[in-house]
C-alpha cells in the first residue's frame, strides 16, 4: 500500500490526514487551531506533533501540502502568509523532503482545493473549472485541460482582487471595490459594524435590529457568519450587505466566464453557507454579466472545508508518478 500524508496550513487552522493512495477513506485525520499569536515556527511545531500522532512511527511514501498564501509551486517555497508571521521564503517542500526522506508537493490552498474538487469532488468528469473560496479572503484556482493552471509566476486565479466597483470601499490591496473587499466575511462584518456605529440609536430606522440582538449589542462579536444568520432571519441591513457581496461575486464570475469560458465554477468557503437568496442573486448576476452565448454552471464545492486536504492527496499522488 502507498501511504500518503496530506497537510493543510490554513490561516487560522492546521489539518493533517493519512490515506492509502487510491482510497476514498481517511486512515487518520486531525485538525487543530493555530494560536492567535502563532508564527511559522509554532505552526510547524504543531503540525509536527499532529503528523507524529497520525503516523505513529510509519513512513509515508509521499506528502502533499496546501498552504494558505502565495507559493512558488515549482520549488515548493512559501512566499509569505497573510495571516501568520515568519513564513517569508520558507522552503517548505525541502524541509519536509529532508525530514521524511520522501517526495513532497506544495501549492497554495486555492490551487490545491481546485485540484481536490477536480479529482474527488464537484469537478469530477470536467476538464475545465474555476474553484473560488470565499471566507477570510476570496481566492481562486484553475483547472484547464484537466491540469492545474497557475499562470507564469503562480499568481493566476486572483479573482478576489478583480475590481467590480471602482467607486467602492478601499481594499487591503489599496484598490477600490475588489470582489474580496465586498464579499469576504471579515469585510462584510466590518461594514455592518460601521453602519451600526454611525447610526445613532434614537434616530435609527429599525435597521440592524436582529444583528444587534444576535450579538447582545456587542458589535465586536459580529462576523460574516452572524451577518448571514441575521440576513436569513430578515434583518434588512444584513440583507443589503449580503446582496452586495453576492452581486460582486456574480459580476466577477460573469467576467471570468467571458474571458476563459470554463465549464464549471465550484464555490467553497464559509460565505457559501449564506443561504438561498445569496445563491439566487449570484447566479442571476453572473448570467447577466456573461454573454448569452457563454455557457457555464455554478455549483457548491462537494468537499467542504476538506477540499485543500483532498487536493493535497492529489498533489502527493502526482509527485509519485
Amino acid at each position: 500500500m502507498t501511504l500518503i500524508l496530506a497537510l493543510d496550513f490554513g490561516g487560522t487552522k492546521l489539518a493533517a490526514a493519512t490515506i492509502n493512495a487510491g482510497s476514498k477513506q481517511w486512515l487518520g485525520y486531525e485538525r487543530r487551531l493555530s494560536p492567535t499569536n502563532a508564527n511559522a515556527d509554532t505552526d510547524l511545531e504543531i503540525m509536527r506533533s499532529v503528523i507524529n500522532s497520525l503516523l505513529k512511527g510509519a513512513k509515508p511514501d509521499a506528502i502533499g501540502v496546501s498552504f494558505g498564501g502565495p507559493v512558488d509551486a515549482t520549488t515548493g517555497k512559501v512566499r509569505l502568509s497573510h495571516h501568520v508571521l515568519g513564513w517569508e521564503n520558507v522552503p517548505l517542500r525541502n524541509l519536509l523532503e529532508e525530514e521524511f526522506g520522501v517526495p513532497a508537493g506544495v501549492d497554495n490552498d486555492a490551487n490545491v482545493a481546485a485540484l481536490g474538487e477536480h479529482r474527488f469532488g464537484a469537478g469530477q468528469g470536467y476538464d475545465s473549472l474555476f474553484y473560488i473560496t470565499v471566507s477570510t479572503g476570496v481566492g481562486g484556482g484553475w483547472i484547464l485541460n484537466s491540469q492545474p493552471w497557475r499562470g507564469s509566476e503562480g499568481m493566476a486565479g486572483e479573482i478576489g482582487h478583480m475590481v467590480v466597483d471602482p467607486n467602492g470601499p478601499v481594499c487591503l490591496c489599496g484598490k477600490r471595490g475588489c470582489v474580496e473587499r465586498l464579499a469576504s466575511g471579515p469585510y462584510m462584518a466590518q461594514d455592518v459594524r460601521e453602519v451600526l456605529r454611525n447610526e445613532p440609536q434614537r434616530h435609527r430606522e429599525p435597521r440592524g435590529e436582529i444583528l444587534r440582538e444576535l450579538v447582545g449589542d456587542n458589535l465586536e462579536l459580529i462576523t460574516g457568519k452572524v451577518v448571514s444568520e441575521a440576513a436569513a432571519a430578515g434583518d434588512n441591513l444584513a440583507q443589503e450587505i449580503l446582496y452586495r457581496a453576492s452581486w460582486a461575486l456574480g459580476v466577477g464570475i460573469g467576467n471570468v466566464a467571458n474571458l476563459i469560458n470554463p465549464q464549471r465554477f465550484v464555490l467553497g468557503g464559509g460565505v457559501m453557507k449564506a443561504g438561498e437568496d445569496f445563491w439566487e442573486v449570484l447566479q442571476r448576476v453572473a448570467r447577466e454579466t456573461a454573454l448569452p452565448e457563454v455557457n457555464f454552471e455554478i455549483v457548491p464545492a462537494a468537499l467542504g472545508d476538506d477540499a485543500p486536504l483532498w487536493g493535497a492527496v492529489a498533489l502527493a499522488e502526482d509527485v509519485l508518478h
